[in-house]
This record gives C-alpha cells, sequence and structure tokens, in this order.
C-alpha cells in the first residue's frame, strides 16, 4: 500500500533499535526521508545501514547521536534535521524502557530519570518540532508508548506509572494542535525488540525458560493471536497514522497487542 508519504520528511526518536528503528525503516521504505537518534554510535550506524538497504535510492537517511535527556541535545538534533531536509512533516517518539522496579526498591532519582526519559523528552521533541510541523501540509506526531499505560505489569513499577504522562499529552495536544497537526498513541504489547530478547535470556539463565522459543511460546500463551509481535508490524501502523491515509484520525491511543488488552 503506498501511504503518499514519498518525499516527506520523518523524525524517529530513539530508533536505533527496536520499535523506533522499526517505525523508521517502513517510513523510509514509503519514501519519506528519515532522521534518526540514538545515544550508541556504532549501532546508530548500524541502524543508519539498515534503514537505507530497506529504503528507495532516493531516500536519505540522517543519524545523529542524542541524548533524549538533555534538553540541548533534543533541540540540536531538531535544527540538524530542518537544516538537513527543510523541515520535518512527522514525528515519531519513542524511549527505551526504565529499569525493571517496585515501589520500596525505587529511589526519587529513579523517578526523576524515569520522568526525564519516557515524559520529558517527549515534551521538548514535540516543542522543538511544533513550528515545522505546522508549517507542513501533512502535520503528525505518533507516540509510541506501551500497553503498561492501560494494564499495568508486574515489576513495572515506572513504565506503569510515568508513561502515562504521554496519553495526557497526546489527548490534550490533539486538541490543541489540530487541524494543523494530528497526534496520536500506539500502545506496543509483547513484541520481539532487543529487550524482549533480554528478557527471555535472563529467565533462561534463571531456569524460567528451557529455551529462547519456549519463553517466546509462553510470553504468547495469553494472547489471542497465538503468537509475540515483530516490530515492523507496529511501524507498519506508525507509518499509517503519519500518513494521509489517516487524515481524521487524531487522539486516538491505539493498542498493537494482538488483541491481549481486554478493554
Amino acid at each position: 500500500m503506498d501511504l503518499d508519504i514519498a518525499g516527506n520528511t520523518a523524525l524517529v526518536t530513539a530508533s536505533s533499535s527496536g520499535l523506533g528503528l522499526a517505525s523508521a525503516t517502513v517510513l523510509a521504505r514509503q519514501g519519506a526521508n528519515v532522521a534518526i537518534c540514538g545515544r550508541d554510535e556504532e549501532r546508530l550506524e548500524a541502524a543508519r545501514e539498515h534503514v537505507l538497504d530497506a529504503a528507495p535510492e532516493d531516500v536519505e537517511v540522517l543519524a545523529k547521536r542524542t541524548d533524549l535527556t538533555d534538553p540541548d541535545e533534543v533541540s540540536d538534533l531538531v535544527e540538524t534535521t530542518v537544516e538537513a531536509f527543510g523541515g520535518i512533516d512527522h514525528l515519531v517518539t519513542s524511549a527505551g524502557g526504565p529499569p525493571s522496579t517496585n515501589f520500596l526498591e525505587t529511589t526519587e532519582r529513579q523517578w526523576y530519570q524515569a520522568y526525564d526519559l519516557l515524559v520529558m523528552s517527549v515534551v521538548w521533541t514535540v516543542e522543538e518540532a511544533h513550528p515545522y510541523l505546522h508549517e507542513s501540509d501533512e502535520g503528525s506526531i505518533v507516540c509510541i508508548t506501551s500497553r503498561t499505560v492501560k494494564e499495568v505489569a508486574d515489576g513495572l513499577l515506572l513504565s506503569n506509572a510515568v508513561r502515562r504522562g504521554v496519553i495526557g499529552l497526546v489527548k490534550t495536544i490533539s486538541r490543541e494542535f489540530a487541524p494543523e497537526i494530528r497526534a496520536n498513541a500506539v500502545l506496543p504489547g509483547t513484541i520481539e525488540t532487543p529487550r524482549i530478547e533480554e528478557l527471555v535470556e535472563a529467565r533462561i539463565e534463571n531456569g524460567t525458560y528451557e529455551s529462547y522459543e519456549d519463553g517466546l511460546e509462553q510470553l504468547a500463551s495469553d494472547i489471542p493471536m497465538d503468537r509475540i509481535g515483530e516490530p515492523e508490524e507496529l511501524g507498519e501502523v506508525v507509518a499509517y497514522l503519519s500518513s494521509p491515509h489517516a487524515s481524521f484520525v487524531n487522539g486516538v491511543e491505539l493498542p498493537i497487542d494482538g488483541g491481549l488488552m481486554r478493554s
């Protein structure tokens, strides 16, 4: 399906791996020029090559090392993207997950770090990108969050509590910025990202799972689709929501979880 975004510019944060990378890859495959970012230079360059390999020859990919918890670096990321491509049409925000913890073990510092990582990184990026999204004829924002904004997960206190701020932000700006800019959120469930791979490997080591395949099977046991998701399945949805084909979709919180969520 041609999403009619060829020649547009998309900025995708936290995109050197996982769901951010998958989203950038699909957007580039659809012909959009893409700016990606991450904190690890080597991983970021590998991600850039991955996105280029999937894209048509005329697509350009900018990779810039960025710490999303530093507002100055976020500002520089947006400025560099605009200098390279002349503007920004689509913003996709993502962020790595905070550490697994429970309430009594969590320090005050960890709360602040999680808030900067999950909420303020989005605030700073949206603030910086807003003028360019407003100028675009197809301005869109898609925030990748987690199904934990709807259903809490054991051991993921910080994700459970803090990510909900992004949903409040999306719902608010979807009204404030319309009709020039649409804003939506996607809520991924269990998807085979590097974080899930690490989780499975850790549980193999402690004896919870017998093998990697056994781990995936057990993680999928409650999912109606009887499997966990692939990153680019989420990327396809992100690209659709960014595109003019979703021109009347605004302010939604869309689960991408194979039907796991019950409400």
